[in-house]
């Protein structure tokens, strides 16, 4: 309340009505990280995150089982699903520059690879 009245009385010139509103929105959003990880679940986060980021807040990746080469976000764009493919083995290798940053409620999978046994 002191906020918006101190905003109002410094710029009553400058604004043609004397009502300020002053609201406080949460910047942390949550993204998932599923399959061949490590803490598969809910991922917070208060900053820009990247795929690889996500992955390894979830404890990373569980080397015996997960394919690096084909992770795959899922983000609802428009009332559709649209899917990404990432190779994060060419990221962890430093031959990727441009990180895919993730957007609220992202689901980040972590498949498992294809082993003959």
């Amino acid at each position: 309340d002191a906020l918006q009245t101190n905003l109002s009385e410094l710029y009553a010139s400058q604004i043609s009505s004397r009502t300020v509103l002053v609201t406080v929105e949460s910047s942390t959003f949550a993204v998932f990280v599923t399959g061949s990880v490590i803490h598969p679940g809910k991922i917070m986060s208060d900053h820009p995150l990247t795929a690889l980021d996500a992955v390894m807040e979830a404890g990373g990746f569980d080397y015996l089982t997960a394919n690096l080469k084909d992770v795959r976000v899922i983000r609802h764009e428009n009332g559709a699903m649209k899917k990404y493919s990432l190779n994060l083995k060419l990221v962890l290798e430093g031959k990727v520059s441009q990180p895919f940053y993730l957007k609220p409620s992202d689901i980040v999978y972590v498949p498992q690879r294809f082993t003959f046994f």
